[in-house]
């Protein structure tokens, strides 16, 4: 019997019954689609995340107050006491490391920013010059904050493009002034819509210069520095760079916590893929029971069709040909089920990136060959059984229907 033969024959029985086979190819889709969708959700928050840390700009070093190792919490919380703060003159120390191309530091706080009659409370971050080109933002008009000492300032601000719109409409904001607490700035930029960025929406934020974040928050202490390396072979150096000279300012102590972007990211990405290949292997479980379902019905058919297997015997098929038009047969109704099943799951894929546009759901390559693959071969395996128990029909028996 020829391969033409068997896959004639297979499709022959495919089609002849087809509650049967659609209810494989619906236990087999669902598998498949199982795995497909599962797997586009851990590979999208990874995806999500790798965009997320890559929008924040290049060769990033990050440092903040406190000590992670203090009480194995977050940094910044220590236990019986409270973080030395970093300043102004800590940023400025920076400056003598070789390693380090620039740096921002930053205060962060809320303020209620009003124009007229509009008002609404908005994020108000305190900066210098130096944070537009290590953020990487860019400005829809006017100009960023000018450079300078940061222990001195302007009544000057930069705001996103929806503080704009709420605050000024169709009115033009450039030039204007808004008032953030007791405080009035002219707006002397607006950034371009760049969205979020680590649950961080630009665009709806308000930039002032450093001393009058101060200022406006009634603090010294700086919520963290952002420091870019010269380059990527260069970000270790930075680091080590920052972590002696802040000791040095703070007499030998080591408290402070220096984390660089790349460190970050690749925990981010084991954690995540590990998270995508667990979950993917449980739903590729589904894939299991559908190999059952199909041993089940195989069984039932080798009782169905034992005339039908006699007759092949007497007309000269071997016992191994028997067993080949099951798996083909098999082998059809797996393919099938696991393109139902990449279809169904892509439809899946679409219906969520729709809701969700802002993460990137998208199935691994992997996912979308090991998962058809993964149902051809447990869809073979589980006909192992009914294809030996067709094959050893007796011919005779068989077409008297014992």
């Amino acid at each position: 019997m020829r391969f033409a033969d068997l896959l004639g024959f297979a499709w022959q029985v495919v089609l002849g019954y087809r509650s049967r086979t659609l209810l494989i190819l619906l236990a087999m889709g669902i598998g498949v689609a199982a795995v497909v969708t599962v797997t586009s959700l851990g590979e999208g928050a990874r995806l999500y995340v790798v965009r997320q840390f890559g929008s924040l700009g290049a060769n990033l070093v990050i440092v903040l107050p406190g000590r992670s190792e203090t009480s194995g919490s977050m940094p910044g919380v220590l236990i019986g006491k409270t973080p030395r703060d970093l300043t102004i003159d800590d940023a400025l120390a920076l400056k003598r490391s070789h390693a380090i191309r620039r740096f921002a530091p930053l205060i962060v706080g809320a303020g209620d920013v009003r124009s007229g009659a509009r008002r609404r409370e908005t994020p108000v971050l305190g900066s210098t010059a130096e944070l537009m080109d290590i953020r990487s933002m860019e400005l829809a008009s006017g100009r960023f904050l000018p450079a300078g000492d940061p222990r001195h300032s302007q009544p000057v601000c930069v705001i996103g493009t929806k503080v704009a719109n709420e605050l000024f409409g169709t009115r033009q904001a450039l030039g204007d002034w808004i008032r953030i607490g007791d405080r009035r700035f002219r707006i002397i930029g607006i950034l371009a819509a760049q969205g979020e960025s680590l649950g961080f929406n630009t665009d709806e934020i308000v930039v002032v210069p450093l001393a009058a974040a101060q200022a406006l928050f009634n603090t010294e202490s700086l919520f963290r520095i952002l420091v870019e390396a010269k380059s990527r072979d260069q970000i270790l150096d930075a680091k080590a760079d920052v972590e002696e000279i802040i000791r040095l300012r703070h007499e030998g102590e080591k408290d402070i916590t220096v984390i660089t972007q790349d460190a970050v990211l690749a925990t981010f990405d084991r954690i995540l893929r590990a998270l995508t290949l667990t979950v993917g292997g449980i739903a590729a479980i589904s894939l299991a029971v559908a190999g059952i379902l199909i041993m089940n019905v195989m069984l039932i058919a080798v009782t169905q069709r034992k005339r039908e297997i006699g007759l092949l015997k007497a007309l000269g098929a071997t016992g191994r040909q028997i067993q080949m038009a099951f798996f083909t047969e098999a082998a059809l109704l797996a393919l099938g089920g696991a393109a139902v099943g990449v279809a169904a799951g892509e439809f899946g894929n679409s219906i969520i990136s729709q809701v969700y546009p802002a993460i990137p759901f998208e199935a691994p390559w992997w996912a979308l060959v090991a998962a058809p693959v993964t149902a051809i071969l447990t869809g073979i395996s589980f006909t192992v059984a009914p294809a030996r128990r067709a094959a050893m029909l007796d011919p005779v028996q068989a077409l008297s229907r014992r």
